[in-house]
Order: structure tokens, then C-alpha cells, then sequence
């Protein structure tokens, strides 16, 4: 039923741009935490950005200036722009979305993943 389906991911060059989509499908974003998870091969996965509900969007660090995380909710689509592309990018990107339950435990959902490859 539910179901986190990531595109726009390719090939670029350093420099370049490229803009991430997440449908969503099964679940109404608007009440979720969104978020975009990046995994380079021999690392763990890391939070790249995070948009919640009803707080402001969160960056790490290396990307900040760069990437913008944004939500569409009447498409129930996230995006994740990708400016100023660099080598150390290069990653699958993954969507998720996650909700507190009342109890204080989070549940997530996670797209499949999408390719970016930044190289020359």
C-alpha cells in the first residue's frame, strides 16, 4: 500500500545540478517527517536532509548552500535540488518518511533508492 518511489537520479558532471523526486503513494506526506538518506559505496547511510512537518529543513553539513529539500503536498511529492554537485556526492539516494506514534517510537517508510553519479 505504501510506497516511496525516488527518480531523477543519473550521471553528472562536477558542477552540475539534478533534482530528486520522491512520489509518494499510500501515505499523505503533509503529516509526515521527510527526509533524504544518502549511502556511498563503503559508508554508512547518512541523513543528507530532512524536511518535517512543522519545523524547519535540516541539513548536513556538507550540503548545506547546496541542496534544498522542498515539499509539494498537493503532488504528495518531496524533492531534493542538488546544486554545485561534487565527487563526494556520488551515492544512492534514498527517500523516507517517518512519524512519531504516541508511544514514542518512529514509523518509516523507505523508497528503493536512486543512483546519482558525479564524475567527470
Amino acid at each position: 500500500q505504501v510506497q516511496l518511489v525516488e527518480s531523477g537520479g543519473g550521471l553528472v558532471r562536477p558542477g552540475g545540478s539534478l533534482r530528486l523526486s520522491c512520489a509518494a503513494s499510500g501515505l499523505m506526506i503533509s503529516i509526515y517527517d521527510m527526509e533524504w538518506y544518502r549511502q556511498a559505496p563503503g559508508k554508512q547511510r547518512e541523513l543528507v536532509a530532512r524536511i518535517p512537518v512543522a519545523e524547519s529543513t535540516n541539513y548536513q553539513d556538507s550540503v548545506k548552500d547546496r541542496f534544498t529539500i522542498s515539499r509539494d503536498n498537493a503532488k504528495n511529492t518531496v524533492f531534493l535540488q542538488m546544486n554545485s554537485l561534487k565527487l563526494e556526492d556520488t551515492a544512492v539516494y534514498y527517500c523516507r518518511a517517518a512519524i512519531r506514534s504516541l508511544h514514542g517510537a518512529v514509523v518509516d517508510f523507505w523508497g528503493q533508492g536512486t543512483q546519482v553519479t558525479v564524475s567527470s
